[in-house]
């Protein structure tokens, strides 16, 4: 179980990772500011004060990441309706590719990048998919090297 938990982290690690990196380079093209230099303005966070940020953080990602520690030892029983209430059908979340860390559906994958949804009903495309994981792994990986 911990190979299994240790490969979720690398995936949820890679992915922040990926988007630190995209945020880093949106950030300086903004702002201008490089972005090892833009924590030294404190005017930054001026209209919050730090506990504000603290306990948001705390409650927005401690709520997201006990979600994902509860799906983990209990599979799809966080995509039932009522752990979801904004959604109208559980169908919407449940998970099609059948893997961890992989959720797939018409929710996660809207545009059809590894499946297709025809009358309404989503179909996994099981070569894209692999394809896109292994893409997916290789790129977190060189994003939290970049980091």
């Amino acid at each position: 179980a911990f190979l299994k938990w240790y490969r979720e982290a690398e995936l949820i690690h890679g992915r922040w990772a990926m988007t630190a990196v995209v945020g880093i380079f949106v950030g300086q093209a903004w702002s201008g500011v490089p972005w090892f230099q833009a924590g030294a303005d404190p005017s930054a966070v001026a209209p919050f004060s730090f506990g504000t940020l603290l306990g948001t953080q705390l409650l927005l990602m401690g709520w997201v990441e006990s979600k994902r520690w509860v799906d983990f030892y209990n599979p799809e029983s966080q995509s039932v309706e009522w752990a979801t209430p904004w959604s109208k059908t559980a169908e919407n979340f449940s998970n099609f590719t059948g893997e961890q860390g992989y959720p797939g559906g018409k929710f996660f994958d809207p545009l059809g990048f590894a499946g297709t949804i025809k009358d309404g009903v989503y179909i996994p495309d099981t070569e894209k998919l692999e394809r896109l994981q292994l893409a997916e792994i290789k790129h977190s990986r060189l994003a939290m090297l970049a980091m």
